[in-house]
């Protein structure tokens, strides 16, 4: 009986700390607004066309395990991206979410207004190949927005 409790005990242990494993991989807000906020304080020290580049890296200094910064205009085309290089150049604004929602056109609306703020909305994760729910921070700078997505 002795036996069979610790290898219980054993298991649930290692069940703990790969949930503490896989936590610790994954970004969460505060992470993403300061991933944010670094790149914006990129921009504003090398310019637009080292930030860019600097961004669409791999691996670069603007992406830290699932979070990676995007730069979207006002109108809603893709100028660097972190994850997906095959995004630069292209219109979002009409991209929708798993649910129907034009998150992009909300991304959009924050950069018009200069405000930051976040953007939830559901997403596939990479990782888990699910559909989840994801938070995006938005910080405009230089007539852009900067993006750090977290999965919630």
């Amino acid at each position: 009986m002795k036996l069979i409790s610790k290898i219980a005990m054993g298991v649930l242990l290692q069940c703990a700390l790969t949930g503490a494993v896989v936590a610790a991989d994954k970004g969460n807000r505060d992470e993403a607004v300061s991933l944010t906020k670094k790149a914006i304080a990129f921009y504003a020290a090398n310019g637009k066309d080292k930030t860019f580049e600097e961004i669409n890296s791999k691996p670069g200094r603007f992406v830290d395990r699932d979070l990676y910064v995007y730069v979207i205009d006002s109108s809603g085309l893709v100028h660097a991206h972190g994850a997906n290089s095959k995004l630069i150049g292209k219109d979002l604004s009409l991209l929708k979410d798993a649910d129907g929602k034009p998150f992009i056109v909300e991304i959009v609306t924050l950069v018009k207004a200069n405000k930051a703020g976040w953007v939830d909305y559901q997403w596939v994760n990479p990782v888990t190949k699910q559909i989840e729910p994801k938070s995006t921070y938005v910080e405009p700078a230089g007539g852009m927005g900067f993006a750090v997505g977290v999965y919630r």
